[in-house]
């Protein structure tokens, strides 16, 4: 454990080096703290922060710079979120408070609008939907035997898919198919009707097609895209403006991490949400090409509707009190805004 005056010193050079990305001296700790210490006192101080490797040297300067262990006892012992200015609040509610035409809008806009913000790449994970009900399925005819399905659910998520069907089958079919998926399906929820799927409803089929599979298979699929951790990601080329390395391939695969065609990457890189705000530094971000970066996420309710994530992913030495007070504020502007757009489907 550090003494209040150690906590003090490594919090005025986490504070001073986040904001000016200098090597940190001890006239600039002193110009920090709240009490008047002296210069030599503060070097003793920053020596016996060195010796329990919470800040280190830099080759070019005397100066010391945190060190992992550093921002990770800074983060979870001595950072306070950072206010929200007024001007800055209010931007955020305007930004949001435009009419959105589908759920999707929402994630999409909001990780943009975090990440003009801070100038980091912005993440956002869609409240999981397991407990989303189906309130309608249709089939459009698109012509030469193609036809789109489309799906709503009672989260508000609109998914559609396009595919083929057999010359056999023509519209009367496609419309009798189509009330007696509504019929059986309506108001279940998605495990519900993957059992029906698997059960009954084939059974049901067979009197409008020989082959069923093909309609099943389209449903099944866009239950699953109902279904999966959707992300959303905004900012993307903001995370190369902080790699060390400027070889080519190390920034295309730094670029891919956050790359919205694979979810899994970025549902690895954010892990399971414990607590409403999460921090992972270098390291803990299991990755080596994001060891100067740091990830603050922040979850939060929307009621029935699930827990979503928001998080941002930037360099190492951001300024952690800032960052922390805006995504938390952030965060909780989103939630009422998914609230809002929910009440239209809980009436």
């Amino acid at each position: 454990m550090l003494t209040e005056r150690q906590m003090l010193v490594l919090e005025a050079i986490v504070r001073v080096y986040t904001e000016v990305g200098q090597p940190v001296g001890s006239k600039s700790v002193v110009d920090f703290l709240p009490m008047h210490v002296s210069s030599a006192t503060i070097r003793n101080e920053m020596v016996a922060l060195e010796n329990k490797g919470l800040i280190k040297k830099t080759h070019s300067s005397s100066g010391r710079i945190p060190s992992f262990l550093g921002y990770r006892y800074y983060v979870d012992h001595i950072v306070q979120p950072g206010v929200v200015p007024a001007a800055e609040l209010v931007n955020i509610q305007n930004s949001l408070g435009v009419h959105f035409q589908k759920i999707d809008e929402i994630f999409a806009e909001s990780t943009k609008i975090l990440s003009d913000l801070t100038n980091y790449t912005a993440i956002s994970l869609r409240p999981e939907t397991t407990e989303s009900r189906l309130e309608g399925f249709r089939l459009v005819p698109l012509g030469n035997h193609r036809i789109m399905a489309i799906l709503v659910m009672s989260s508000g998520v609109v998914e559609n898919q396009t595919f083929s069907i057999p010359k056999s089958i023509n519209g009367s079919d496609l419309e009798a198919v189509t009330r007696l998926l509504n019929d059986q399906l309506i108001g279940l929820s998605l495990a519900e009707i993957s059992m029906k799927l698997r059960t009954s409803i084939p059974v049901m089929l067979v009197d409008y097609m020989r082959r069923p599979d093909g309609i099943l298979d389209v449903f099944g699929n866009i239950l699953k895209q109902a279904a999966r951790e959707q992300v959303f990601v905004g900012g993307k080329s903001n995370i190369l403006d902080f790699a060390t390395d400027s070889n080519v391939d190390e920034l295309k695969s730094l670029y891919d991490l956050v790359d919205t065609s694979n979810n899994k990457n970025i549902g690895d890189l954010i892990g399971i949400q414990g607590k409403p705000i999460q921090i992972k530094i270098g390291e803990e971000l299991t990755n080596q090409l994001l060891d100067n970066y740091s990830l603050i996420s922040a979850s939060y309710d929307v009621s029935d509707h699930g827990q979503g994530v928001i998080a941002l992913l930037g360099p190492t030495n951001m300024p952690y009190s800032k960052m922390i007070g805006l995504l938390d504020a952030f965060s909780d502007e989103l939630a009422k805004k998914l609230l809002d757009y929910y009440q239209q489907f809980d009436k």
